[in-house]
């Protein structure tokens, strides 16, 4: 789909919403901000990217009426080159940490103030990680998210995951740059075997962040134009 216009700095923001005071009250609160505005809105997956895919962010709520999940309509949005920031009210606590398995970019109370709202759709915008409590707490109550790594390939991924190529690591290390890149596939396939694939480095650092191995880091997985 062809790229639209637009003012330098202003993030584009997409809505998956099936209540439309919702969609309202993101609109409105979004137009009293000078670098994010709602572009466009739809009540399922589908319909918000046959208007346009032109975003930098997605808010994503947790609950549609057409019965989709969570985890496939984040798969629909990656397949776009789409970011997701779930919205919820928190009251289903399996639909969080169906969230925080697919690796969304945080999740956020329908009931946050505007200001934090503001907050975390424009950290998301830009790629960053949103941690909450809410998001911590899904984490902490799902089995699934339990990855064992030794101290050492703790301390290979959270450099990695800090931004570090791989001979940088093996730098601050000591290692041998060899060595560390077997640590990553060690640990790669440790977070497979958990059920967390993670082929690409945004992948494996979604995961530790998730995971709680690594550090929150800014700006990694700013989508690409």
């Amino acid at each position: 789909m062809e790229r639209s216009h637009r003012p330098s700095g202003v993030l584009r923001i997409g809505i998956v919403e099936d209540h439309e005071s919702q969609v309202y009250g993101v609109k409105a609160i979004l137009a009293e901000t000078d670098d994010l505005v709602l572009v466009a809105n739809g009540a399922t997956v589908a319909e918000l990217l046959a208007i346009t895919s032109d975003l930098d962010l997605v808010v994503l709520d947790l609950r549609l009426a057409d019965g989709s999940t969570p985890k496939s309509n984040v798969e629909q949005l990656r397949a776009a080159g789409l970011e997701a920031l779930v919205v919820t009210s928190a009251e289903e606590p399996y639909l969080v940490q169906s969230a925080a398995q697919a690796a969304v970019l945080g999740v956020v109370r329908k009931s946050a103030r505007a200001e934090e709202l503001v907050t975390a759709i424009r950290a998301a915008a830009q790629g960053q990680q949103v941690t909450t409590m809410d998001w911590a707490a899904a984490i902490d109550l799902d089995d699934t998210f339990v990855v064992k790594l030794s101290p050492r390939q703790q301390q290979v991924l959270s450099l990695y995951a800090m931004g570090e190529s791989a001979a940088r690591v093996a730098s601050q290390t000591g290692l041998a740059a060899d060595t560390v890149n077997l640590y990553l596939s060690r640990i790669r396939q440790k977070y497979a075997e958990a059920g967390h694939p993670a082929p690409t480095k945004a992948d494996l650092v979604r995961h530790a962040i998730a995971t709680g191995v690594a550090p929150t880091p800014r700006g990694l997985w700013r989508k690409k134009k």
